[in-house]
């Protein structure tokens, strides 16, 4: 089921950069995102970049210890989101890192926050094309 809202032009950006980082300088590595938070706006018709709520791969070892952890706490108690988190991860072989589309949703969020954002979970994915879904 579509809710007709619309990804915004900010929300693609975000993902491309994460997606190219690593091909980027080690200069330019610090500045790109390791997690990001997006909300729906005010008026419900576009799903936008959450100010404030991004963990930078330059914090990593700076000012953020444990990446996931810090992300965890990022997520809202009563209401819903998604996330695009840059997971790094070790197999029986070797170390991974794929980046991970995460719909947020409280069994404290509002039945209606529920709704919105379960129906306009298929625009997003959608345009985030590549991603793996946690």
């Amino acid at each position: 089921m579509a809710s007709g809202v619309a990804v915004s032009d900010g929300v693609i950006k975000v993902f491309n950069d994460m997606k190219l980082c690593k091909s980027s300088t080690p200069e330019e590595v610090k500045a790109y995102k390791k997690a990001v938070l997006f909300c729906l706006s005010e008026d419900k018709k576009n799903i936008i970049l959450e100010e404030g709520k991004e963990i930078l791969l330059g914090d990593v070892g700076q000012t953020v210890d444990d990446p996931y952890t810090t992300f965890v706490k990022m997520l809202p108690d009563k209401d819903c989101r998604y996330a695009l988190y840059d997971a790094t991860y070790k197999t029986k072989d070797n170390k991974k890192e794929d980046l991970i589309f995460i719909f947020w949703a409280p069994e404290s969020a509002p039945l209606k926050s529920k709704m919105i954002y379960a129906s306009s979970k298929y625009a997003i994915k959608k345009k985030l094309t590549g991603i793996k879904q946690g």
